[in-house]
């Protein structure tokens, strides 16, 4: 699964690699930090070096926090992806003569025809879980085990949050509507007529957040019964539900 990004930074042995293996695993890291990445100078690396050591994991896991990695030492397919990809980017910096001339592979006889990028995706792929993965935690959006829930999560946040015409709106300046505080009635009097005017402001910014509150409560309302609305069969339960 990471022949590919192994291949294309040279690794000595891309297609015999075992993520499994945690002497391999533990190598192809020392080998990434030694020549590809780099983050620590050279007399820093001897914790990570030292991969016979029980300690191993701990240099590992600071490494990765060091990298602002977004995956931890249970994730490490994902995490050792992630760092194949950083590794593959900074190969790139490096040598952007060598790169940026080379022609894309020759187009298929088929090529013209417009291609749904999803139709071939395998969501068990470990590279899509990897990828997945890392917008969910960029994004700040929760874990889910079915990774395409994930991915439905990210792509609505994306296009309600993220679009230029959200981004346009969330970046124009609200004017606020003047209010007459004689109009409106406190209710009480504190003999004070500063206190009676600030209650008042304050009572009208509570009853203000009391129906932000309320259209939340009606949008979450709508979610449930869209999910309720639209459930999905699971055979293996014999039961139907999400």
């Amino acid at each position: 699964m990471f022949r590919r990004k192994l291949t294309a930074l040279d690794y000595h042995n891309p297609s015999g690699f075992d993520c499994t293996d945690e002497t391999q695993f533990r190598n192809c890291i020392v080998w990434l930090e030694d020549q590809k990445i780099r983050h620590y100078k050279i007399e820093d690396r001897g914790n990570l070096r030292n991969i016979p050591s029980s300690d191993w994991p701990k240099a590992y896991e600071k490494y990765l926090q060091d990298l602002t990695c977004p995956f931890g030492l249970q994730d490490k397919q994902e995490a050792l992806d992630w760092l194949l990809g950083l590794a593959v980017r900074y190969e790139y910096g490096d040598n952007v003569e060598k790169y940026k001339n080379c022609q894309p592979l020759a187009a298929s006889s088929d090529g013209d025809k417009a291609v749904d990028p999803l139709v071939n995706l395998d969501s068990n792929s470990p590279d899509f879980k990897a990828g997945v993965t890392a917008l969910a935690n960029i994004l700040k959006i929760p874990r889910h085990d079915d990774y395409l829930v994930m991915l439905k999560a990210i792509r609505i946040l994306i296009q309600e949050r993220l679009s230029p015409e959200a981004i346009s709106k969330a970046s124009q300046n609200k004017e606020g509507v003047p209010v007459t505080l004689d109009k409106h009635i406190l209710g009480f009097d504190t003999g004070d007529a500063t206190l009676n005017e600030a209650a008042q402001i304050l009572r009208l910014l509570h009853i203000e957040e009391l129906r932000e509150l309320q259209t939340k409560i009606n949008e979450a309302i709508v979610a449930v019964q869209a999910i309720i609305a639209d459930p999905k069969t699971d055979h293996r339960l014999g039961k139907v539900g999400r």
